[in-house]
């Protein structure tokens, strides 16, 4: 009497929830993206109005790499103005909480390739030893200055 009428996955699940949590990420962020180049131009898309400031030219894609996974966004192209995020700095591929966690491992004592390990099968890519060993650089000149603080 004790037999599974039903068997899961577990694996299965997971990555599926995985997809999901990244996908509604993605999602979240190209939003506010959008209604961000709607308040800078003051209208949205094919919209005609008196306010408006500046133009849409499309979009250009971007990857960043969260800790939900690889996100691409759709960056939108303004005419006019300049279209400068809150959400995300200029240049960076990283949310700022995978940076940190990159500086933990390596300061816990883990070797640059076995991080770079580590990050692929977290978060789906692999960091470069280089982008490892130049966070550290910065993570260094702050404890630096810690340590030479007057006390």
């Amino acid at each position: 009497m004790s037999e599974k009428i039903v068997q899961l996955n577990e694996e299965v699940i997971k990555g599926q929830i995985k997809e999901l949590v990244r996908g509604s990420v993605e999602e979240t962020l190209n939003g506010l993206l959008e209604a961000e180049a709607e308040n800078l131009t003051q209208a949205s898309r094919y919209e005609r109005s008196e306010e408006r400031q500046g133009y849409r030219s499309g979009h250009y894609s971007r990857n960043l790499s969260t800790t939900s996974g690889d996100v691409t966004l759709n960056v939108p192209r303004l005419k006019g103005i300049t279209f400068e995020t809150a959400i995300i700095e200029r240049y960076r591929r990283r949310e700022s909480s995978v940076e940190e966690a990159l500086i933990e491992m390596y300061l816990a004592g883990v070797s640059v390739r076995r991080v770079e390990d580590i990050t692929e099968a977290l978060w789906g890519s692999k960091v470069s030893p280089s982008t490892i060993s130049e966070l550290n650089k910065k993570a260094y000149i702050n404890i630096e200055d810690w340590r030479n603080r007057p006390l």
